[in-house]
């Protein structure tokens, strides 16, 4: 059995508070990934503004029916483009977020639940906290979630995600290696937290980060695309802007959770409240 997606990750630079430039950049790649039949390309967190634009969110901000997004929208020409914005929303009300576009329109808009507030990045100064994650269908089979950035490391959305069906996790980052602290490895983290979250939940991971320097912050790619085993199959060497490629086969999906079934028996605790609360249960 073979249900084979070709996957890629846009590991760019984006020209801070730019967004025509940056848009530019956008088209520029889809055309790429067209040309090596992709079906669904992910770029970086907020990658039509840059890393630090939230202070001139009042600026930059645009609706989710822009049409700035309808215009990539447009050019996607059968694929899925997963792009990073700041959205405004009724009440004057600012995330930042991911529109899923394709087919000429937004078909999925997700907005970043865990804002990270600590070292040197201040998301909860301008945006909003989104409250869901939820995902959109490729198909029967390929159920996306886009978590943003350091929605990743909030392992109960993880969790919960995986639960709730998503067979493929597309993820925008946006991760320099000063970011958290002097003594925090970055690229060790991210790649030891994705190849986790692959390996037991069975599900690929597409990792889109990006590259280049705003400031004091030096952003290292390291965009990938792991497996449902763990393993990495592709992933950028350098930190360079380039298009990550790979295939994946839902069928290992199949395997890789048949194998080790965490999901199966995550779900099975619901069933048995005392379990899901932690209370010890006893026939003696």
């Amino acid at each position: 059995m073979t249900y084979e997606l070709v996957v890629a990750a846009a590991q760019m630079e984006s020209v801070p508070g730019a967004t025509a430039s940056n848009v530019d950049k956008h088209l520029s790649m889809l055309t790429a990934a067209a040309a090596a039949n992709v079906q669904l390309l992910v770029f970086p967190e907020l990658s039509l503004v840059g890393h630090g634009a939230g202070r001139e969110t009042l600026r930059l901000a645009m609706p989710a029916n822009d049409p700035v997004l309808l215009r990539i929208a447009a050019a996607c020409n059968g694929m899925h483009a997963v792009v990073g914005f700041i959205e405004e929303a009724p009440g004057a009300q600012f995330y930042n977020s991911v529109a899923t576009l394709a087919q000429g329109r937004v078909i999925h808009v997700h907005r970043k639940i865990a804002l990270a507030t600590y070292g040197q990045l201040d998301d909860g100064k301008y945006f909003a906290p989104g409250d869901a994650l939820g995902g959109f269908d490729l198909d029967t089979r390929w159920r996306v979630a886009t978590p943003i950035c350091a929605d990743l490391w909030n392992p109960a959305l993880v969790h919960a995600s995986a639960r709730a069906g998503t067979t493929l996790f597309a993820a925008p980052v946006s991760s320099a290696i000063e970011a958290v602290g002097q003594d925090f490895d970055n690229p060790r983290g991210w790649d030891l937290a994705l190849r986790f979250y692959a390996l037991v939940y069975g599900t690929p991971v597409v990792m889109a980060n990006r590259v280049g320097r705003e400031g004091d912050l030096h952003f290292w790619g390291g965009s990938r695309i792991v497996g449902p085993d763990g393993h990495v199959i592709a992933q950028s060497e350098q930190a360079r802007e380039e298009l990550v490629i790979a295939s994946l086969d839902y069928d290992a999906v199949r395997r890789a959770r048949f194998a080790l079934p965490t999901i199966r028996d995550a779900n099975a605790l619901k069933m048995n409240p005392a379990v899901a609360s932690g209370r010890i249960v006893s026939d003696s």
